[in-house]
């Protein structure tokens, strides 16, 4: 180094001979780069390389030296540069600054101690004394920084002792003040100077005089100087104090600081009217606040019955703990009643600091030595975090039974008991709580953190993979729908009509029912013992002696009732006497009627409990012991039907029960509906069924057509029966998901109507009614100070104040959407309300509604022959629109003219006119003194006229003079051809000025700078619009989506929503987007990058939005010379708009943003006067001080954060997209100022010489050029490890939103302005006025899905996803009462779930769809949710086929987990029977509908295999009886209506019609219908029904990526068999050969009608599963890519497997994939796959009695032989197998001998065969039939017995066996494809199929498939 330098030590010359590499880094030359790639163990030199780059272009020998330090202290930090990446980086910065150690020299001295010095008191001088009172705190915070760390580096350059006294005075006074110009999120709380407008709020300073009010809180005795230094700065808040006694961290006390005062702002201001004065806070709002953060804390302390610590006049300080706690919980926070404990023992601290006591056990003070800033997280946090960490081991990656582990919920239901109390406090980890087994410690864990012992057993609940859960949730609706069908069986059997239930022996058979009804419940009571098994450890004798109690019971009453009833003695004196009797002599009642009546009483009181919800509530929250007593007898009895299951008293779910006007109104629902689906199944199914099964039944069958093993013995056909009603019985208890379709559509569309849905859903409606808009606007929008009292009949100053407000908004939702490109500036010009209207005396409504007025009204005038003015008049004045717009056109006219002339007698000529126009219209005299015939000469020249005008200036001579021309030609016409006396106004005006000028100098004058001014340009355009356009402004906006959000904003403004409050008044909220790596903005590379067909993104959306593209081009301006800069904006102009068009972050993050931008306007709307709002939106953009005030006001009330979880990462890492991530996310950050973005931060850090990750919350905004660090906060561990990733990701982040509601957004989703400045409204239903005491802790929104314009399928999935979010949403909220929360945007009542376990859980797997849950754990807690349809937000979903299958996928998953989680089971034993019903079918339910719907198929099916191959259909069908009634043709089809499941598209017809109109509707279905959108929804019928039956069975549960992208790329074959095969393809081709056989062996004895009939649907189904993929895979049938497809399937299938093959490269891999869910699962899993494939074995043995070989035989020696050629084969196979493996190779000549001896034996056998034995063709046909199905049973076996197989090395068998099977699948799916591929139609056919919404649109979606581009792309950028 420079010997001038001053430096103890030069070590560049020792390090520069280390052997490295350099690293990499992204963007070298970008001085930006090494500050941002330090690796996470040398982060505290990030700051110190930030300096060298802030301040390099001022002095490049100061950043050098910076460097320097920065080096020397990476140096000492990892001198063996062990870390991650410091090796390279080392490198890396040792070469820069060798390179700089030559080029750099001292500029302000001659070395570098004296030059450091010099620039850091230049650096002082100019940026910090004379800065601090004129800068704003957030730029001095970086003076500061910069200072500080200048400092630093000064004491190492500059030799010890040198340092001048100026510069060490300047140092002290940095040092002193540098804490008070910290970097702030929200509030600068202690800066000085120039402070910002939201420091200068009232309620701030208010709130901040509170928590600062520290009097007598005592310190800590044993408090030194030095400790003080230590912590850091004097106690100055309630915070600071809490902190120094706890230890919580500086940032996590610095966030709930800032937290805290805005929570108690924004709660204190609300509805106070006069703000002089303003300087304390209310005590009620801290009681308020109180009541809310606490009210969980004190439920859980009257639940556990211990004392409550909350004391009077400590309740800030408890708010305060409470939240400092919450903010440092990290994954705790998943754990309420945990945190609940936590604080329950730290505010008796509290308590016992205040006061001086002792502890209760130890006697020790409460005042010891303060600990260190991290002494919460160490002793408190840290040790529960690692339990989690521990039992999440356990977990295996998802892979171990829910049984195996305990997850969230288990370990925060140990706080449910009073055991937790054993804990003690300060905690004892040494505890039962603490103990683990099986695993010994982490490596860096010490044992007294975690003590070995037994296994902790679950608590409360155990997750068992059965279905049997799906009983034990829902039992009471199982017992009533078998009751249900018991009863109506017997009546059909006995009577055949419902009059026979009256008949004394029927109503004694049907009493059975509860005979049953006792088994039921016996069998509930032991599935709650069995189930439970593995929890009892944890239950307390109470709990356990319930199950005991209700299983003994349950036991009694199956016992008892059935021999009660065998012993009865029936009464013959018919039903009356029979009731008559209870009372008359019920001494000689049966036995039966006696248990009866006994078992039915807990049911009866039950039932009227029922009607009385309050009283159920009230019972339910007591904690009074005879209350409880009569509770725990409640659970143990028996309750069905009417009431809830009294569970073991749990802490969720007590008093959750509605109103009675709302349990009303869902009652009245459920009993039209079950009385609908009974009658329906009593008539339909049941009853048609009975005269035939008693005929069968009689029936007596000698001509078996296989080996009968019970031909002797009298079965009453019990196999057919079974076959018959088996499918019926199924349909019988599935139907009712069909009618609950019917009845939520029918009440929905209902519903609504009276909400006004699609009252204005077309623009002519708009035009309609657009009159009312502005009324209805300010009625809805605008705070009115007395909300109750408006009047109905506004005077016309409030009317235009009100069109002037509505102006203002209107204008912006405008402009948002020409930004947006939606709209062209001729659309925007056509749709803007003129900003200020005080200039003409009519209203000015927009063009598009005056479009061809002005023509018409010039026809009206010129053919109006008659001469008296009020004819023309009325006419005129009877169309309002037409009116104005004629007097707006005159009176603009006039004002333009009147300006543009300079001179005096120009303007009196002009003033003139427009008196003589006045006083002929006052005097009704028009018609006489003008002529309407020059009025079209006239009009032609205003046009060119106006034309002109708005031209651009090229030359300005040349301007002028055509302006002059034309204005003289329209002087001359006015008064030449229109006034009759129009001479004589030019005369007059040149006499009075004839010294002057000449008159042919006349209108020579004018004044063209008017025409620049942007008011008047508006005015010019305006009147330019209303002279020219015509009809085509009827169809303005053009763009289908400009259309929806306008004809949905002011439709909205008619529904019912509440009143806007004021901006201050408002609720604050905050917004939260989870975001891991998805796109936030698409790359030049990705715009550009061409798929196989040649075609790039950019390309494909210039396609699809045509209209947009040319509107973008229009705003953009491309100019044809472009220098560099040009070219680099219309780059990332187009870069933007693709990405507007994507799922990406930064359309999410604009979207987000408007409700800042709505906030703004809102408050300059409210705090301005009438001039103001009259003078239009350019006084508010021109007043800073409504600029600040407004900025202010909304920092306080919204706040947005973006959880980037790997941020830190992407911004260290060497990966392009990575990085490209990075740059967007700090570019959005530094676009939108009030942006967060919240990130998980890894560090490495030496203790005690090992290197260990540390992790922190780190939350960061935009800074100048770069993100600045606000809080930084350490958590115990990884805490995305614990659990499911998104609710972790959502979870480390909440802590940094801020009020009273928090909004959750998903990465795919928009925003609308219109839409966002609605949001103070949706807020007010959380303080709206109910008549039931509970307010809703959700308010769930509307979506819209903007993604179904791409094609066909992401049309039905639009059409589907819309229907849900709407109609189906809509029924659950109300009348339904069980909407939960199905994902974004919902609004939180965040204070209620930040104190009860946050927005979403997150257990592995079991939560793995985390959103629901979190609607669960809130209605468990005694919230609701509602649904708004006022207001909605843009929402994205899958566009492609194999995206929306994995979508599918994953939500059927997340349903199979939740059948097994205790959620379900709470809310299906808590909620009533009505609603319980709700949410069965509404939820789980309809997975295990469309399970059974499949189902049935299956029954169905294989009982008519068995009926034909045993050959009792035909004797049944033949049988003359049977034969003649047709009754069992009839009910062998009853079934098949459901299985196209048509009225399950019901909804959406309902929700199209209600919105768009029922003609539309209709026509939408019929298209829906003809591009195949049943064949789409029953393809994914089976991906629901497949991936939630194996879930529950087997687990593996995951989340799957689906992809946001553009999807019109052609899947290659080997993708869609390596995603379809098992879920579809195979149980297709089962299908298929099923209906095959049923063809073949029946169509001798039956009408093919009648199996049409019977199987139409299930062909239907078949073909859907089999050719769906291909038939909606673009370019599926096309020749070349078949081709392709065949030779990349046939390489898949040919590879070999191993160890880190991708699936997608090799079958091998893919296989064993596939067979993972068996390797993790269970021995009772393996068996039930045994079990259920059995059923393959049917079809050999009934196929190998009808081949002609077996000559009618029906001996067992039949199916023995067959078996004998069975095995025969797969030894063939096997000897081939290897044969090929052991002399295919090195003896090639003896394996094809091999192969030719077994060629010619075979052979030889096929000639005996045929000739001997009488084989035919038809039984070789048949045989494949019989064996393909044996085979492949065989190999599902083996894949089950895998272990087994492994150990006798048979593996390799089944392998091939498998892969054999393979190809055959492969080529019957195949073969169709291919064959349809050589007609070249049917590949246009698909296209057209596929893409009909495009081609609708004029697209060239073939030429853009086959990769056909046009060269004359009218693009800037040549990208596509």
């Amino acid at each position: 180094m420079a010997s001038s330098s001053g430096l103890a030590r030069t070590p560049s010359k020792r390090m520069s001979r280390a052997q490295t590499m350099m690293v990499e880094i992204p963007n070298e030359d970008n001085s930006t780069a090494d500050s941002e790639l330090v690796p996470s163990s040398l982060a505290s030199i990030a700051p110190i390389l930030r300096v060298a780059n802030e301040i390099e272009k001022d002095n490049p020998r100061v950043a050098y030296l910076c460097r320097f330090h920065a080096f020397e202290k990476a140096h000492q930090m990892d001198p063996t540069s062990s870390g991650r990446g410091v090796r390279q980086f080392k490198t890396y910065l040792l070469h820069r600054l060798e390179r700089e150690e030559e080029e750099t020299k001292p500029m302000l001295a001659r070395n570098d101690p004296r030059e450091i010095q010099m620039y850091y008191q230049q650096f002082y001088l100019k940026n910090i004394a004379d800065g601090q009172y004129t800068k704003k705190p957030e730029e001095m915070a970086k003076i500061y920084q910069i200072a500080s760390v200048l400092f630093d580096v000064l004491r190492t350059v500059v030799p010890v002792g040198r340092v001048d006294d100026q510069t060490q005075r300047f140092a002290d006074e940095v040092e002193k003040k540098k804490e008070q110009f910290e970097h702030y999120n929200i509030l600068p709380l202690y800066a000085v100077g120039v402070k910002p407008a939201i420091m200068e709020l009232p309620e701030i300073q208010a709130a901040l005089r509170a928590i600062q009010n520290v009097e007598g809180l005592p310190v800590a005795r044993h408090t030194s100087d030095d400790t003080r230094q230590e912590r850091g700065k004097p106690v100055n808040d309630v915070l600071d104090w809490l902190s120094f006694h706890f230890g919580f961290q500086k940032g996590n006390v610095a966030n709930q600081r800032e937290h805290l005062i805005l929570l108690l702002a924004n709660m204190d201001v609300r509805k106070k009217e006069n703000l002089e004065g303003y300087t304390t806070l209310n005590a009620d709002t801290i009681r308020k606040l109180v009541d809310k953060v606490f009210k969980n804390y004190r439920s859980w302390c009257n639940y556990l019955r211990c004392k409550s610590h909350l004391r009077q006049q400590l309740e800030l300080i408890y708010i305060s703990l409470y939240l400092l706690i919450w903010g440092e919980a990290s994954n705790i926070r998943f754990m309420p009643e945990c945190l609940c404990y936590i604080f329950h023992n730290m505010a008796n601290e509290v308590y016992g600091i205040l006061f001086s006591n002792a502890r209760p056990v130890s006697g020790d003070t409460y005042e010891n030595a303060p600990p260190d800033d991290e002494a919460f997280l160490r002793n408190v946090i840290t040790p529960i975090y690692k339990v989690l960490q521990r039992e999440v081991k356990r977990n295996k990656g998802g892979k171990a039974s829910h049984s195996k582990w305990r997850n969230y919920d288990d370990l925060n239901e140990y706080f449910w008991s009073g055991k937790c109390f054993q804990l003690k406090w300060p905690m004892n980890v040494k505890a039962d709580f603490f103990a683990h087994s099986d695993d010994p410690p982490l490596a860096n864990e010490t044992n007294n953190q975690i003590t070995v012992g037994k296994r902790k057993p679950k608590t409360n609940f155990v997750e068992a993979r059965t279905f049997w859960h799906l009983y034990r949730s829902f039992d009471r609706m199982w017992i009533f729908f078998i009751m249900a069908f018991q009863a109506m069986l017997i009546v059909a059997w006995n009577s055949g009509s419902l009059l026979g239930f009256f008949d004394e022996d029927v109503f004694r058979k049907v009493l059975t029912i509860f005979i049953t009804a006792a088994f039921l419940n016996f069998l509930q009571a032991t599935l709650d013992i069995i189930l439970s098994f593995n929890a009892w450890r944890s239950l307390n004798f109470s709990q356990i002696l319930r199950y005991l109690a209700k299983f003994a019971i349950a036991a009694f009453w199956a016992v008892v009732l059935p021999l009660a009833y065998s012993s009865s003695v029936q009464n013959p004196t018919g039903l009356v006497r029979f009731f008559s009797s209870w009372i008359n002599d019920w001494q000689n009642e049966s036995l039966y009627n006696y248990c009866l009546a006994i078992y039915l009483i807990p049911n009866i009181l039950a039932a009227i409990i029922f009607l009385l919800p309050p009283l159920r509530r009230r019972m339910e929250r007591s904690n009074w012991r005879i209350v409880t007593l009569f509770m725990w007898w409640a659970q143990a009895s028996i309750t069905y039907i009417f009431s809830f299951h009294y569970l073991p008293k749990l802490y969720v779910g007590r008093g959750m029960h509605e109103d009675f006007f709302s349990l009303l109104k869902y009652t009245m629902f459920w009993i039209l509906l079950l009385i609908s689906k009974l009658a329906f199944s009593y008539y339909v199914e049941i009853l048609p069924l009975v005269q035939p099964t008693k005929i069968i039944m009689e029936l007596h069958v000698d001509n078996y057509q296989w080996h009968e093993f019970f031909s002797e013995v009298k079965t009453h056909n019990i196999g057919v029966v079974i076959a018959i009603w088996s499918p019926i019985v199924l349909v019988y208890f599935m139907d009712a998901q069909i009618w609950y379709a019917i009845f939520s559509t029918l009440f929905g569309g209902i519903r609504g109507a009276f909400s006004h849905l699609g009252e204005i859903r077309t623009l002519g409606m708009l035009r309609s009614r657009f009159e009312s808009v502005p009324r209805a606007f300010c009625r809805r929008l605008v705070p009115s100070p007395n909300q109750h009292n408006r009047k109905r009949h506004l005077d016309e100053a409030t009317e235009r104040k009100n069109i002037a407000s509505f102006s203002l908004v209107w204008n912006k939702f405008i402009h948002s959407m020409r930004m947006q490109d939606l709209i062209s500036d001729r659309d925007r010009d056509l749709l803007l309300v003129p900003s200020s209207s005080s200039d003409v005396s009519v209203v000015q409504w927009p063009p598009f509604l005056l479009a061809s007025k002005i023509p018409i009204a010039l026809d009206m005038a010129k053919d109006f022959k008659k001469k008296d003015d009020a004819g023309l008049f009325k006419k005129i004045e009877t169309d309002d629109y037409m009116h104005s717009a004629v007097i707006e056109c005159y009176e603009t006219l006039r004002d333009i003219l009147y300006n543009l002339l300079d001179d005096d007698a120009d303007r009196l000529i002009v003033k003139e006119i427009c008196y003589e126009v006045d006083m002929s219209i006052h005097q009704r005299r028009f018609l006489t003194d003008f002529r309407m015939s020059g009025l079209p000469a006239l009009s032609n020249r205003l046009e060119k006229f106006l034309g002109i005008l708005l031209s651009n200036v090229e030359d300005v001579d040349t301007f002028r003079s055509q302006i002059i021309n034309v204005l003289q030609d329209i002087m001359e016409i006015i008064t030449q051809d229109v006034m009759v006396n129009g001479s004589g106004i030019i005369a007059r005006a040149h006499r009075h000025h004839e010294g002057d000028q000449k008159k042919e100098q006349r209108f020579e004058k004018i004044n063209i700078d008017l025409i620049q001014m942007k008011t008047w340009r508006e005015k010019i355009i305006r009147l330019y619009l209303l002279l020219t356009v015509k009809e085509s402004a009827i169809n303005v906006p053009p763009n289908l989506e400009a259309r929806r959000r306008i004809t949905f904003f002011a439709n909205s403004l008619f529904m019912n929503m509440p009143s806007a409050p004021k901006v201050r008044d408002m609720l604050s909220f905050s917004v939260l987007t989870p975001y891991y790596k998805e796109d936030v903005l698409y790359s030049d590379e990705e715009l550009t990058k061409e798929n196989e067909d040649g075609i790039s993104i950019l390309f494909y959306l210039q396609r699809i939005y045509p209209d947009e593209w040319n509107n973008f081009l229009e705003r953009v301006q491309p100019s044809e010379n472009k220098d560099e800069s040009e070219e680099a904006r219309l780059k990332e102009e187009v870069r933007k708009w693709v990405s507007y068009r994507g799922q990406t972050l930064s359309k999410t993050v604009r979207g987000m943003m408007y409700y800042r931008q709505a906030l703004e306007l809102q408050y300059c709307l409210e705090f301005s006067d009438d001039s103001e709002i009259l003078g239009g939106f350019q006084a508010f953009e021109d007043d800073p001080r409504y600029i600040e005030q407004a900025q202010a006001l909304a920092n306080m009330k919204f706040t947005y954060v973006v959880s980037c979880q790997v941020y830190g990462a992407q911004k260290k890492s060497s990966d392009q997209r990575d990085r490209s991530c990075y740059l967007n996310i700090l570019n959005l950050m530094l676009k939108y100022p009030s942006l967060r973005v919240a990130y998980i931060d890894e560090r490495e850090e030496t203790v005690d010489g090992i290197s260990q990750k540390v992790y922190y919350s780190v939350l960061v905004k935009g800074g100048e050029k770069l993100d600045e660090e606000i809080y930084r906060i350490r958590l115990p561990g990884p805490p995305t490890e614990i659990g499911e990733g998104k609710p972790e990701n959502q979870n480390h982040a909440i802590i940094f939103t801020r009020g009273e509601a928090l909004q959750t957004i998903d990465m795919n989703q928009d925003n609308y302005f219109e839409e966002a400045y609605k949001m103070r409204n949706v807020l007010e239903e959380f303080l709206k006025a109910r008549h039931k005491e509970r307010k809703p802790s959700i308010l769930g929104l509307r979506e819209h899905i903007f993604t179904g314009s791409v094609s066909s399928l992401a049309w039905f999935m639009s059409n589907q996803e819309t229907s849900f979010v709407t109609i189906g949403q809509r029924i659950l909220a109300n009348p339904l009462r069980v909407r939960f929360h199905y994902g974004h945007p919902d609004i939180f009542d965040r204070i209620f779930h930040l104190t009860r376990g946050g927005i979403s859980k997150a257990s592995k797997i079991i939560n793995l769809s985390e959103d629901i849950f979190a609607g669960f754990n809130s209605t468990l807690r005694g919230g609701y949710v509602t649904h708004h349809e006022y207001i909605q937000v843009g929402k994205g979903r899958d566009v492609g086929m194999n995206q929306i299958s994995a979508f599918e996928a994953k939500v059927a998953n997340g349903n199979g987990e939740q059948t097994l989680s205790r959620d379900v089971y709470r809310l299906g034993r808590r909620f009533d029977f009505y609603r319980m019903l709700s949410f069965y079918f509404t939820t789980v339910g309809f997975y295990f509908s469309s399970m059974v719907t499949v189902l049935i198929v299956y029954v169905f099916l294989y009982g008519r295999l068995y009926m034909v191959m045993s050959g009792l259909e035909q004797e049944i069908i033949e049988n003359a009886t049977i034969h003649q009634s047709k009754a069992l043709e009839e009910a062998l089809a009853t079934q098949s209506v459901f299985q196209l499941g048509l009225l399950l598209v019901l909804p959406m017809v309902m929700e199209i019609g209600l919105e768009k109109g029922f003609r539309t509707a209709l026509g939408d279905f019929i298209i829906m219908q003809l591009q195949l959108a049943s064949v789409f929804f029953t393809f994914q019928l089976g991906t629901k029904a497949h991936y939630y039956g194996r879930t529950i069975l087997h687990g593996g549960s995951k989340y799957r990526a689906t992809g946001r992208g553009f999807v019109v790329f052609h899947a290659r074959f080997a993708d869609n068999y390596r995603l379809y095969s098992r879920s579809h393809f195979v149980k297709g081709l089962e299908l298929l050969i099923l209906l095959v056989l049923y063809e073949v062996y029946g169509q001798s004895y039956r009408s093919s009608s009648l199996y049409m009939f019977i199987t139409v649907s299930m062909w239907f189904l078949v073909g859907s599963w089999l050719f769906a993929p291909f038939v909606f895979n673009p370019s599926g049938f096309d020749w070349q890519k078949t081709v392709d497809d065949w030779t990349d399937w046939k390489r898949w299938m040919g590879n070999r497997g191993g160890i880190g093959i991708n699936p997608n490269k090799s079958w091998e891999s893919w296989w064993e994939e596939e067979q993972e869910h068996l390797k993790f699962t269970n021995i009772r899993g393996r068996l039930l796959e045994i079990i259920l494939v059995f059923r393959f074995f049917i079809y050999q043995y009934g196929i190998v009695y009808h081949l002609d070989i077996a000559h009618h035989s029906k001996k067992i020696l039949v199916y023995g032989l067959s078996w004998l050629v069975m095995l025969t084969g797969l030894l063939v196979l096997k000897m081939v197998s290897m044969g090929r493996r052991r002399f295919g190779t090195d003896f090639q000549l003896m394996f094809r001998i091999l192969k030719a001896l077994l060629f010619l034996g075979f052979l030889s056998v096929m000639t005996v065969l045929f000739v001997v034995c009488g084989l035919t063709i038809s039984d070789l046909f048949a045989a494949i039939l019989a064996f393909l199905p044996t085979g492949w049973a065989i190999l599902l076996i083996g894949q089950a017995m895998r272990p087994v197989l492994k150990s006798l090395k048979f593996w390799d068998s089944i392998k091939e066996l498998a892969r054999g099977y393979e190809y055959i699948m492969g080529l019957v799916l195949f073969m169709p494809t291919a064959i349809l591929s050589w007609f070249p139609f049917v590949s246009e056919f698909q296209t057209r199929l596929l893409f009909n919404q495009a081609f609708s649109r004029g697209l060239q979606i073939s030429m853009i498939l086959a990769g056909r581009k046009e060269k004359d792309i009218t693009s800037p950028v040549k990208y596509a």
